[in-house]
This record gives structure tokens, C-alpha cells and sequence, in this order.
């Protein structure tokens, strides 16, 4: 297995440590121990780029995978933007390092073919990602993925508002 993780933010650098750490584990829990990955840590900018360039969406999005083509070990690229990443962990109250994770299950994920924007997939994918990371996730309406403790925290605000 060889996962090469890239960092384009100098301060992604101890995270991509991590990033490779967690991969390799979540390349193992997939059944996929000898896959190889690609990861590179990015900022908005180039994620921005990134997702113009392939998804023709002018903005910044936090993962986006891409999958080898031919079967292979090499399963493909997952660019992660920590820039994104900082900002949802702020504002959510839990480490970047925790956030990333989420995004890295995701991006994993969606190179062995799981789709949240097909039908019925969505609970699916978000499932095998809180397996992944050991977290209770949901899958809100709209699309991502949050804990389940932001999603009562959200709940809670909203029948307040109700009163």
C-alpha cells in the first residue's frame, strides 16, 4: 500500500502525517489494504480551480475525488481543502483533524463508486463514512454529512425559534 500525501498550505504539513495514517487505516476497514492514494491538502484557491476545471462549479467545495480509470491498485486522487476544513471545525466545535477525517471517508468512498446524489445512496454513503471514523453521522437534508450532535444542536435552535 502507498498512500503520498501532498501539502500545498505549509501549515497542512503535520496533518498530512495524519491524513496518511488515517487513510492507511481506512484503505484496511475497506478491505482494500494494498490500494494505493493519492492525497494533496489544498487551499480554497486551488480547490476553487480544481472544481472548475472538472466540475465546471465556480467555488470552492471541501473534498473532490478522482478515480483511476483502469483497475489497478492505484484507486485515485483525493484533494482535501483545509482551508474549508479550519472553517467548518470552527464554527462546528471539533479539531481540523476531525474534519479532514470526514472529508478523507468521503473522498475514499467516492472512489470505490459510492454516489450521494443517486437515489437512496446518500444514507448509505453516510453510514459507511460514520463507520469509517467512528462518529454517529446523518445525513442532513441538502447534501455533506453532520454530527449528530450539530444536527440536535440545529434542531433545537429551530424549535426554539418556533416558540
Amino acid at each position: 500500500m502507498s498512500v503520498e500525501v501532498r501539502s500545498e498550505p505549509k501549515r497542512g504539513a503535520r496533518l498530512a502525517r495524519l491524513l496518511r495514517a488515517r487513510a492507511q487505516s481506512f484503505l484496511e476497514a475497506l478491505g482494500r489494504p494494498g490500494a494505493d492514494l493519492s492525497l494533496y491538502l489544498v487551499g480554497d484557491a486551488a480547490m476553487r480551480r480544481l472544481n472548475r476545471t472538472f466540475r465546471g462549479q465556480d467555488r470552492a467545495t471541501d473534498v473532490l475525488s478522482f478515480p483511476q480509470a483502469r483497475a489497478g491498485k492505484l484507486l485515485g486522487d483525493v484533494a482535501l481543502s483545509l482551508d474549508t476544513a479550519e472553517r467548518r471545525a470552527r464554527a462546528a466545535g471539533r479539531a481540523v483533524k476531525d474534519e479532514l477525517d470526514r472529508y478523507l471517508a468521503h473522498g475514499i468512498l467516492h472512489l470505490l463508486g459510492h454516489d450521494h446524489h443517486r437515489p437512496g445512496e446518500a444514507r448509505r454513503m453516510a453510514a459507511a463514512e460514520a463507520a469509517l471514523i467512528g462518529e454517529g453521522l446523518v445525513a442532513p437534508p441538502g447534501d455533506g454529512v453532520e454530527p449528530a450532535r450539530a444536527r440536535r444542536k440545529r434542531a433545537a435552535r429551530t424549535r426554539g425559534s418556533a416558540r
